[in-house]
């Protein structure tokens, strides 16, 4: 494991350990996540921020500690349990399902191969894998083993905020875990983690 892998999994290793109440029950799916699914593995998009191996661990772990230094300021009030559960399962569908991640490499076409130009994006959807969003799931993962609050089910499904034109239903009624979340994610994905 390089020093960069090595730093990324001590700061994971410290969130997981601000879950104290629901303990048993999150260290019951981290280790169905981590040894079950590409969760520790996946990128955490195609072709946009952190598209590259351990890109959807990093990006959990980076919102994951951004969400709790704003709710630090903004709302004390939240607990780092549910700050640290939503941040870091937000993106959980893209991990994929067990034995089916959702991101595959993607191989150079044969034009590609014939001039020794690279893929055109680094990975691509795996069309095998039945059509639901990120966030259904990442609830679809997580309920069988973890109880959510409703207030961390919004926080999850809702995290693209107004990205998502599905998400108008919930415009004006989220929760302070839920715009945390969001403001997180997109301080993480659009200023962060740009390369």
């Amino acid at each position: 494991m390089n020093e960069l892998n090595k730093e990324l999994f001590e700061r994971y290793e410290a969130l997981k350990r601000l879950v104290i109440e629901r303990k048993s029950q999150f260290a019951d799916l981290m280790n169905h996540l981590e040894n079950d699914t590409a969760y520790l593995t996946a990128p955490a998009s195609i072709k946009y921020h952190l598209n590259r191996e351990n890109g959807l661990l990093e990006h959990s772990v980076n919102v994951a500690e951004t969400l709790l230094k704003l709710k630090t300021e903004l709302a004390p009030e939240l607990s780092d349990e549910s700050c640290v559960i939503v941040a870091l399962l937000h993106d959980l569908g893209k991990a994929g399902v067990p034995g089916n991640p959702q991101y595959l490499v993607n191989e150079p076409s044969e034009k590609q191969k014939r001039y020794g130009y690279p893929a055109s994006t680094p990975y691509r959807f795996n069309t095998d894998l039945i059509h639901l969003s990120v966030p259904v799931r990442s609830l679809y993962l997580v309920l069988p083993y973890l109880p959510l609050s409703e207030e961390e089910a919004q926080a999850i499904v809702y995290h693209d905020g107004q990205y998502v034109d599905d998400n108008r239903s919930v415009a004006a009624k989220e929760e302070k875990l839920t715009l945390l979340l969001q403001y997180a994610d997109n301080w993480n994905g659009f200023i962060r983690e740009v390369e």
